[in-house]
């Protein structure tokens, strides 16, 4: 059987324990174990790397210790997938430029708030979106610092006014695939609330992204 690890906590506005109850669920209905941790120790678990086949973590801001970021480090680049979305996973430990190579983007901002904006499938192919089509959001839009290494699944079009910048008409990557060592890291932009995932798409794509994360679907890509 499968393993996961969810690891939530951090700024409450984004939700964390309800966010992670639906990751178990999804992860769960899919036949792994999960155990649900509230706290960073846990990357410091010696057993980590032998234990689990992927980590979620739903944790936005904060800090980590050095001992606990390498532990997760080393547990992905063995070959331990690592899934996550919105602050929880890119908007963590924002000082820790380590952990930002990990994930492969950091938040900027979210221009305007709650916004609609449409999300637009790129790699229709790919098992993460395959069958899917484009599909819209009310929630925050997120402007972010990405790693040109990713492979990219899915984009979002900003048309905003941002503050001495002017306007900004720019495509964003939204959905995110990368590896890091032997392991594979996922990420989605979107997310703010649970309520995001009432969006049948948003839902689908965060269950196989974690899915694929953890070995349980197939590569495809890198």
């Amino acid at each position: 059987m499968k393993r996961a690890l969810i690891v939530r906590g951090g700024w409450d506005g984004h939700e964390p324990e309800q966010c992670a109850d639906l990751a178990k669920s999804a992860l769960e209905d899919s036949g792994f174990d999960v155990e649900v941790s509230g706290s960073l120790r846990s990357y410091t678990d010696e057993t980590l790397m032998e234990s689990v086949d992927l980590i979620v973590q739903v944790w936005t801001l904060g800090t980590i210790s050095d001992p606990q970021l390498e532990g997760l480090l080393d547990a992905v680049a063995s070959g331990v997938g690592f899934a996550g979305w919105h602050g929880g996973m890119c908007d963590s430990f924002r000082q820790n430029d380590k952990y930002h190579f990990l994930c492969g983007g950091q938040f900027v901002a979210h221009l305007g708030g709650l916004v609609e904006y449409d999300v637009n499938i790129v790699k229709t192919k790919d098992p993460i979106a395959l069958g899917l089509g484009d599909f819209s959001l009310f929630s925050e839009q997120y402007y972010m610092q990405v790693d040109p290494s990713n492979e990219v699944l899915a984009t979002t079009t900003f048309d905003a006014a941002y503050e001495r910048v002017g306007h900004i008409h720019v495509v964003m990557p939204v959905i995110w695939k990368r590896k890091y060592g032997e392991g594979r890291v996922f990420y989605a932009s979107f997310g703010h609330q649970a309520r995001d995932f009432e969006v049948p798409e948003a839902k689908e794509i965060i269950k196989r992204g974690m899915l694929w994360a953890g070995t349980a679907l197939a590569a495809g890509g890198q």
